[in-house]
């Protein structure tokens, strides 16, 4: 891996990009990386498009800026391809991953990308089978991972239980963990 690797995450308030960023982060910092995590929004209300930031490094992080040239771009809701360029900055040889049914060969030509790697995942689907409730941000968590190996997918099922059990309780905990593990097995990577 990089000496510094930088995540942004598309979604609209209310999905969990925040909660995905911040997943992500604090498992990289129990692997002894260096992390930063945060949202970039205002006054928005719920539904209204939002960026997270993951930062992970093997040295402290100096910088204190939004990431403008991501190696991996999350899109949480797939609507933002219509209305956000989600791919702005996105390094050549980065990948995007998009929550969506479509294949990776659909969303390279809708997008007009070349040499980005692109990968899909149902995260909504998943969700509403594992949760019963339209919350992707946990399934995307798992393509990521397939993806790119930032962290070992055992360190974000701690994260989760560590965060949600006593919050949402035991059955809604293993829930996000069957997603976060179904999305990881069932990603397409173009």
């Amino acid at each position: 891996m990089k000496t510094l690797f930088e995540v942004r995450w598309h979604g609209r308030g209310g999905q969990g990009a925040k909660t995905a960023a911040q997943f992500l982060a604090e498992a990289a910092l129990e692997t002894g990386k260096y992390i930063q995590a945060f949202p970039e929004y205002g006054p928005e209300r719920a539904g209204a498009p939002i960026k997270s930031y993951t930062r992970i490094s093997d040295s402290p992080i100096n910088i204190h800026s939004p990431v403008t040239n991501p190696e991996i771009v999350a899109v949480i809701d797939p609507t933002l391809l219509d209305s956000v360029d989600v791919t702005e900055g996105l390094c050549d040889d980065g990948a995007l991953i998009v929550n969506t049914s479509q294949s990776p060969e659909e969303i390279r030509n809708k997008l007009k990308l070349k040499k980005v790697r692109i990968a899909t995942c149902d995260a909504t689907k998943i969700s509403l089978e594992t949760l019963g409730v339209p919350m992707p941000n946990t399934p995307m968590l798992g393509a990521l991972l397939k993806v790119v190996a930032l962290v070992p997918i055992e360190k974000i099922k701690e994260q989760i239980e560590h965060k949600f059990l006593k919050k949402i309780g035991k059955e809604k905990t293993e829930a996000n963990i069957k997603g976060l593990k179904r999305a990881y097995e069932e990603v397409k990577i173009g």
